[in-house]
């Protein structure tokens, strides 16, 4: 694992070691303006800095808990330029909460369908299958 000390002058390579992103998704943050550009060495090569790999590492976490690429960009204060306040990331990451919960509750409602439409399946080798049916609205 690369160390702090030694993160004042990666390559995007060592910049995808040091956080475990891969080398394209650290191109893509780059492209959509989350991550921003480095400057280059006089060879032309990026050369990524610790507060790149602490801004990525931001980054991968609130993807980790689900927030949008546009949530994460008002957590970061990309959208306005200016740095959200408390009360913003919290009624943000609130609206994030209850879209997750609604998610939870589709999911329950989902495994409760197909444990009761697994159990009413015999899995033998016939041409009926309830499972079919319930796919098929029958």
């Amino acid at each position: 694992m690369i160390d702090h000390e030694s993160e004042s002058s990666l390559t995007r390579g060592d910049l995808a070691r040091a956080t475990g992103c891969n080398i394209e998704t650290i191109r893509y943050y780059e492209k959509t303006g989350l991550l921003p550009d480095p400057p280059r060495s006089a060879a032309g090569y990026r050369i990524y800095s610790a507060a790149h790999a602490t801004r990525l590492r931001f980054i991968l976490r609130a993807r980790e808990l689900g927030f949008s690429m546009e949530d994460i960009r008002g957590l970061m204060g990309l959208d306005d330029g200016a740095a959200p306040t408390c009360a913003e990331v919290k009624e943000r990451t609130k609206r994030h909460l209850a879209d997750v919960r609604a998610k939870i509750a589709d999911l329950r409602r989902i495994e409760s369908v197909l444990a009761a439409t697994a159990s009413r399946c015999s899995g033998a080798e016939v041409p009926n299958c309830p499972v079919l049916d319930a796919i098929s609205g029958n």
